[in-house]
This record gives structure tokens, sequence and C-alpha cells, in this order.
């Protein structure tokens, strides 16, 4: 059986987020392998309610543990590094990353309790990693946190190019700018596939610099007459020096607000990558000072409910409350998903008094990832023989290989599971490898088919009833049964009370059952929740979720 070089996403294909890549290489089943970032989303209230995090199903990596030669993170951002710490330990293999990216990565093995040590801190290009057959390079690129990288994957088969997130900006503010020549020189002697960012792929617009936008937050932070507040992605390190230098020119100190927006300011200054950056004063300092003399800079650019713009929104955080005049401005792109939790906070804000300033049509934000005539140039620069769109729901997929035929590129739309065979002159898929999600619920991980989170949706629709029953030693009933509900109305269509009906009900077939069902407990359970059911939906239009809970004495 010949040796073959694969690729496999096992999350980040068909969607936006929780990315987690596999190329490979060696006999089938066999290959020596390499995994390239390993990330998460976040869950939401209606489709995942109470989960903590979204993590990709490695079980098919888990199983290859001892073919896997190295893990390699792209860039800091969460969907790309926030499950290292969580699936380290079944994987096993050394973590290698740029300084930042490994500043990060060890934060997230530190509090996992696994040890730091196992993060390999890289050079880009024209250092080298040898994994088996594979040897790895990072290609530095300009994207929308410091020190993103692509990856140079030499193989037998030859050259692969993995883009990672990026876009071109020649004046990214922090972080590498676009370096043309360096991707002409990786490809001058063929490329066999390009494994490529496709996010922005709709917009037909060039992308635009981080320098562009600087001068238009410093003047509206000039104009405003209270206290500014700005929010924007803590991982955004370029932005938060652009917030930053704004207020400075507008004479404004700056306030950080919220861990991960300290946490990241303290990890890129460790590295030596954030520059020039304002002096920042405490909050408690702020509260002395004139508003207008104020910027605060905080979490919370996407709605989440415990960041401090919620809080702030709420009235309150750390003593500083904000009122009418003040002006708060989103310097960010919603995700989609996230739009309900936006608007609620911009409301919210609003009834403060305060004016909110979403980004204005570009105005004071520009996107991470590279437009379409961006994706155009590095296909004209890396001149693939197979285009792969990847970081992209499958409508961003589809639409990436249809703009890479039309400069005659042959390209596969690859989503998760599908592994695609690269060896020879045309891509092939094969195999499909189940894929899904894992759940961090607490400090449990659980499978998406382990009922967990379809019962907790259910109890959350439908409310939830439990039924006790006592038999004593002679398989007779010791009382009435009783009911608790929760969630559910206390009082029904009769105007008697929920918990009384039901009871009624139950009694009365429980005082009516023969000796046979009392004796079995999986009938007497079965009959108790479809009667409690029954009652529930006659008298308040619900069906709730049921618990029998049947104790027999002696």
């Amino acid at each position: 059986m010949s040796d073959r070089l694969i690729y496999l996403a096992l999350g980040g294909a068909g969607e936006i987020g929780m990315n987690a890549y596999v190329y490979g290489y060696g006999k089938p089943g066999k290959e020596r392998l390499i995994v390239v970032d390993l990330g998460v989303t976040f869950p939401d209230m209606d489709g995942t309610p109470g989960v903590d995090l979204i993590l990709p199903d490695i079980a098919w990596l888990k199983a290859r543990k001892a073919q896997i030669e190295g893990i390699f993170i792209t860039h800091a951002h969460e969907d790309h590094v926030g499950a290292i710490g969580h699936y380290w330990e079944q994987l096993g293999a050394p973590v290698y990353a740029r300084p930042f990216t490994a500043n990060i990565a060890r934060r997230k093995l530190d509090e996992q309790g696994h040890p730091e040590s196992v993060v390999k801190v890289v050079q880009p290009y024209p250092e080298m990693i040898k994994c088996g057959p594979l040897t790895v390079s990072y290609l530095p690129i300009s994207h929308s946190i410091p020190e993103s990288a692509g990856l140079l994957i030499d193989t037998p088969e030859g050259r692969v190019l993995h883009s990672g997130d990026f876009k071109i900006d020649e004046t990214p503010v922090v972080g590498d700018p676009w370096n043309e020549a360096l991707w002409e020189e990786v490809s001058k002697d063929g490329v066999k596939a390009l494994i490529c960012d496709s996010t922005n792929v709709f917009s037909r617009e060039p992308g635009r610099s981080e320098a562009s936008i600087g001068d238009a937050i410093a003047d509206m932070m000039k104009e405003a007459t209270g206290m500014v507040v700005a929010t924007t992605f803590a991982s955004n390190i370029a932005r938060l020096k652009t917030l930053a230098m704004a207020a400075k020119k507008a004479d404004r100190s700056v306030v950080l607000l919220g861990r991960a927006m300290r946490r990241m300011v303290e990890a890129a200054t460790e590295v030596g990558i954030l520059k020039g950056f304002p002096p920042v004063v405490s909050p408690e300092d702020a509260l002395s000072m004139p508003r207008e003399n104020v910027m605060l800079l905080v979490t919370g650019s996407q709605g989440e409910r415990r960041a401090a713009s919620a809080q702030l929104a709420q009235g309150n955080y750390m003593g500083i409350k904000l009122q009418d005049g003040d002006t708060f401005l989103f310097s960010s792109k919603t995700i989609p998903g996230n739009e309900r939790g936006v608007i609620r906070i911009m409301n919210q804000l609003s009834e403060l008094g305060v004016d909110v300033i979403d980004d204005a049509g570009g105005k004071y934000h520009v996107s991470g990832h590279a437009n379409r005539p961006d994706l155009e140039r590095l296909h004209q620069i890396t001149k693939p023989q197979t285009l792969i769109p990847m970081h992209g729901e499958h409508r961003h997929l589809r639409e990436h290989v249809k703009v890479g035929a039309q400069s005659g590129l042959s390209g596969i739309v690859a989503v998760n599971g599908m592994m695609i065979d690269l060896s020879g002159n045309k891509p092939t898929v094969a195999e499909y490898i189940d894929t899904g999600r894992t759940y961090l619920d607490g400090t449990v991980q659980i499978g998406a088919l382990d009922g967990v989170v379809r019962d907790r949706i259910r109890m959350a629709l439908n409310g939830h009833l439990i039924v006790t029953l006592i038999i004593d030693e002679n398989d007779e009933p010791l009382g009435d049964p009783w009911v608790e509900i929760n969630g559910l109305a206390e009082t029904g269509r009769n105007n008697a009370a929920l918990v009384d009906v039901v009871e009624e009900d139950l009694s009365q077939f429980v005082n009516r059952a023969n000796a046979k069902t009392l004796r079995d407990d999986v009938k007497l359970e079965k009959e108790l929740k479809t009667i409690a059911r029954r009652s529930a939906q006659a008298e308040i239009g619900k069906k709730p979720e049921v618990t029998v809970i049947v104790s027999r004495l002696g």
C-alpha cells in the first residue's frame, strides 16, 4: 500500500471557530501526524444552555496519539488555542508556537495543571521543525493579534501552505506587516496545496490597514464631552494600542477593565511586542479624575453577560458608573449569533443616557481577515495546484472555491470530517471521519450525544415535575404521591394549584392499581410519568419532563 499525504479538518471547516486541522504522511492508517490549532467556540442559551465551552471532538486523534509528532498553534485567538489546556494530556505531543502565542498557550496549560515546558518557542522561517516525514516552518503574516503565522509544510509529496487567519496589512500598528516577498519566495518552487482562510470571501473591497482608523477614533474622543468607553476583542493588541494612543491624543487617561484585557496587555508587554503603550491608571484613580479626561478600555464586545461592558451597562463596575453624556464605542464586528447580547447592552447603555457608537461602516473598525481581493492576491502569489478553503461556514468555503476557479485554480470544498488525500496530481476524498463537538460543562467534558444538553433544553422548554411515592413492606402505598414543580406555572386553567390537580390524578391511579403493578417499579414509574404529563397538559398546556421516585420500605 502506497504512502499518502492527508489533510483533515476536525473543526473550523464549515463553521467559524473551533479550529483543529490535521496533516499526515505515511501508509494509510499509520501516517505520522501533525495537528494545527486546537480551538474552541462559545455556547449560547438557545442551543447549549449552561455549557461553558464547546471543543472539537478529537476521538479520531486520541486513537492515534502515538502517531502525533507535534501540535502547531498559528496564533493566540481562542478559536485556535483555547482547547490546548483541555486536550494536551489526551494527545501528549510537544506544542510549538511563536513567543507571544507560546505565552498564552503556557497559561492555558498551567490553568489545567499541565507542564508549561511542553510548549516549544520557535522562530519564523527559515527555522524548520522536523516532524517525522514532515518539516514545518512558521510564516509571519498580519492578523488582528500579534505574531500570527501561516505554516509552510514540506512533505515527500510537495510543499503545502496553510495560511492561518490573515489579512494583507502593511501597517498593522502591532505585529508583523504583510511580507509579500516572503510568500513569493516560499512559493517559487511550486505549491501543492494552499489551505486558506475564507472568512471574508464575500467582502469585495480590498481590506484596510489598522493604521487607517486611529485618527478617526482620536477625533471622536476629542469631540466627546463625558467619559469615553471603548470595547474590542482583548486579543486585538493592535486595536488596544490604536484606542489607547487615540485617548492620549485626546488628553484622556486609559483604564483597563476586565481580566482578559489586563492579561493580554501584560502578555504582549512581557514578550516585547507591545511597545509605546500609554501608562494606565487604576479604576480607583479614575474616580477622582474629570470624566472628560478618562477613557475606559473594557472587555465584552460580543455581549458577554459577565464582562465589563455588561456590568457597566447594568449600572456599576468597580465603582465606576456611566451617565448621561458619556460615549460608548464598539470598535469591533459582532460575530454572527452574538447580536442579541450586543443589542441588549446597547439598549441598557442608551437607557443610562450614554451615546452608543458601533463600527459605523468601518470608520472605527477594520477586519483581521482578508477580503476577496486579498485572497485573490495570495492565490496569485502562491499559484497552488489545489486550493482548499478553510475557516468559514459552508457558504464561505463554496464561494472561495468559485473565486479560485475564476483564476483557473482547482479547488475542493472539504468540510469537517472529510479526509483529503493530496497525493498525486488530483486530490480525492480518502475517508469520512465522524466529527462533532465536545462540551465543557463545569469541569467535565461531555459528548454532544450524551444527552445532557438535550435534557437541559427539554427542561428549559417544558419545565420539570418530580413525583415521589413511598411503598411499604407489603407493597402497599404509604400515603398518596406528592409532587414538586420547577419552571412551571403554579396555577392552571381551573384556578387550582397545579400540584394539587396532578397529585389528585396520581392518587386516583395509585389507589386503583392492582398488586402486580405496585410490585413492578418499571411499570409503576411509566404509569405515574404518563399520568403526570397528561394531567399537567390538561391544566396548563405543557408536557413537563417528569422524574418519578419510588421508595420502598423494608
